[in-house]
């Protein structure tokens, strides 16, 4: 989570000294040491995170996460516990993704594992938070509020991430997107469909229907990045390029079914769970 910046103030000593003197005439004046230019970039990440990225120059981020994150996990899990009725024996982020695997298994057709998904997403709100954030405050700022909900709250499952700027429909640029640079859930769930069905569609659902903020997420299946679009609403399933995809690389069972497709056409290629 990100925490608030240290305020350091410095009271002005009674009298002048020597030394503060001899040194106060190479000081730029105070207005100018703090009259810094906020950046437009919201950088959302820990104090671990920031130590381990200082630590490794030249390498991406990493995400350590507090042990206010392994809370949060603990309750996001409990919940897709309730919605399966089962539960991995791995502990962490394994045993919530063995979950996920299951959820997938559970429902009959995609439509059935997306209203799962988004069920488990509802219960972790009380309905009246809902409520009063969709009547309140989803109508200020297009869904800059959103932006920023989501990137303080959500990397212990997603990791680093940034607030940046989207295009509205209406021509405008507004920050009110979310930059994951690289989603672990992807990442450790190497499955397209488990990115699509529970959670791609699941939250684009969510937020407009339970919050009622327009989003669309598009998510970068070659380096697992992914980019989260308030105020812009989604693309019709059938246009929408994310569900048109092939099976991931990492996905165990792409490069056997690539073998016994390879002379087939890119429809044949596609994940089979979305």
């Amino acid at each position: 989570m990100a925490t608030p910046l240290a305020t350091r103030v410095v009271l002005p000593r009674s009298g002048p000294s020597p030394r503060a003197s001899s040194s106060s005439s190479s000081r730029p004046p105070s207005s100018l040491r703090l009259g810094r230019r906020p950046s437009s970039l919201l950088r959302c990440s820990s104090p671990q995170a920031d130590a381990a990225a200082a630590a490794a120059p030249g390498k991406g981020s990493e995400y350590r996460p507090s042990f206010a994150d392994d809370l949060l996990l603990a309750f996001f899990r409990s919940k897709m516990v309730e919605e399966v009725g089962w539960d991995s024996e791995k502990p962490g982020y394994a045993g919530l993704m063995e979950v996920a695997n299951r959820l997938m298994i559970k429902g009959k057709s995609a439509s059935e594992t997306e209203q799962s998904a988004v069920r488990v997403l509802r219960s972790l709100f009380p309905p009246l938070l809902l409520v009063l954030f969709k009547a309140l405050l989803a109508p200020i700022a297009n869904g800059q509020l959103a932006s920023v909900m989501v990137a303080l709250s959500c990397q212990w499952l997603m990791g680093p991430c940034s607030v940046n700027s989207v295009t509205l429909p209406d021509g405008k640029s507004w920050s009110s997107g979310v930059f994951v640079e690289k989603c672990k859930y992807l990442e450790e769930s190497k499955c397209l469909g488990i990115c699509i069905n529970t959670c791609k569609l699941p939250t684009q659902t969510f937020f407009k229907d339970h919050m009622g903020v327009d989003l669309y997420m598009e998510p970068n299946f070659e380096d697992y990045n992914c980019q989260f679009n308030f105020g812009v609403q989604p693309p019709p399933l059938d246009t929408d390029k994310a569900l048109r995809e092939p099976c991931l690389d990492i996905c165990t069972n792409a490069t056997r079914r690539r073998e016994l497709g390879r002379n087939s056409s890119p429809d044949e290629l596609s994940c089979p769970q979305v």
